[in-house]
């Protein structure tokens, strides 16, 4: 592969778009450093934002998506979606990409119809366990459909669909350290169960207000927690004394920067189930408590959820039923060092460490005899 690669990419709206695309870019761009690449964003979310942090070009169309909330403020949508094809095609025309990889989101749809139209061969990288229609509709035109779950023939073409896994942080895959030594690092008791809860970038008041209500058991029971709140609720949290008299057991981070460390100090894993948090938690291979979130689109959430319910590589808690089931999974999985150690073992079936070098090689192996 001689000539100066072009690549066009395209996924965004939330960082579980966006965050495999530039992974893959940056594993393609450290294969060949002259390759040049253009992404392709929704105006107004966050990728317009976050890819030119990583150093990437990106040209942003004018599109959403469907507005369920208010049918009224769907009435521009034909016209933005024409606009977004239009600009798109002139942007694919002028940029004359080898290859175009897609991963989700508002902009993927108009950028890889356009791309796949004008015969640039095509990629699809889907992260959750229920395909985004973007995703389900540009499968039928791609080369190969990237996949994290097993299974997922019943929505792509079998023959063109790899379950590689999700693209993650490399620092997850590398800085992952013995368990006791970490919860030094952190001041905690080596000798004591420690449960870890992330919410997301921004949190989960469910998940937190799950912790407030279950302060006494954690006394009682002399487990140590790691609680990352977020921005929301942190302040309201650490000037609750019922917490913050318990600083000996509960360690409060409105953020946690170095998530491989509290990834390693903990025995058990509470979390929202999107779907680079999942990656990302298969890879520590400590059993985890999932509550999805129930407003994400399509409900996908519990579908990433369940799929690793039916491994008996999770337990799942719906977001209605916390009050009554959230601290009795919590503690039947910290009480039973049989059941955490079966969790675990089966969690590594959902590990992907080399997700982003595979998906890459799959790429150039398809791409090299046109080139």
């Amino acid at each position: 592969m001689s000539k100066r690669l072009k690549i066009l990419m395209s996924g965004g709206g939330t960082g579980g778009h966006i965050f495999p695309a530039i992974a893959i870019a940056q594993e393609i761009q450290k294969r060949f450093p002259q390759a040049e690449f253009l992404f392709i964003g929704a105006n107004g979310k966050m990728e317009m934002e976050k890819v030119p942090q990583a150093g990437f070009q990106i040209v942003g169309l004018n599109i959403a998506g469907f507005d369920r909330g208010n049918v009224l403020k769907n009435f521009k949508l034909p016209f933005k979606l024409l606009s977004s094809l239009t600009k798109a095609r002139k942007t694919i025309k002028e940029f004359q990409p080898d290859f175009a990889i897609g991963t989700g989101g508002f902009a993927s749809g108009p950028a890889l119809f356009m791309a796949a139209n004008l015969g640039v061969p095509i990629f699809v990288q889907e992260q959750n366990s229920l395909p985004g229609k973007t995703n389900t509709y540009l499968a039928k035109k791609a080369k190969a459909v990237f996949t994290a779950y097993p299974n997922m023939d019943h929505f792509f073409p079998k023959t063109k669909t790899f379950f590689l896994g999700n693209p993650v942080r490399k620092t997850i895959i590398t800085d992952l350290i013995d368990k006791e030594l970490a919860k030094e690092q952190l001041g905690l008791d080596r000798n004591k169960l420690t449960i870890l809860s992330v919410g997301g970038s921004l949190g989960s008041r469910t998940l937190n207000n799950g912790w407030k209500e279950n302060v006494k058991q954690i006394t009682e029971k002399d487990y140590q927690l790691i609680w990352q709140t977020g921005k929301l609720d942190y302040k309201e949290l650490s000037e609750n004394s019922r917490i913050s008299n318990l600083k000996s057991q509960i360690s409060l981070k409105e953020f946690i920067s170095d998530m491989a460390l509290a990834y390693s100090a903990a025995d058990v894993i509470v979390s929202r189930a999107g779907a680079i948090a999942i990656s990302e938690l298969a890879m520590t291979k400590k059993p985890i408590v999932l509550v999805p979130f129930p407003f994400a689109a399509e409900d996908h959430q519990t579908k990433n959820a369940i799929t690793l319910v039916e491994k008996n590589a999770a337990r799942i808690v719906k977001d209605s039923e916390m009050a009554e089931n959230f601290w009795p999974t919590v503690l039947q999985i910290c009480e039973n060092e049989g059941l955490r150690k079966e969790m675990s073992e089966n969690l590594e079936f959902f590990a992907k460490p080399k997700a982003t070098e595979e998906i890459v090689d799959e790429i150039i192996k398809t791409i090299k005899p046109k080139i």
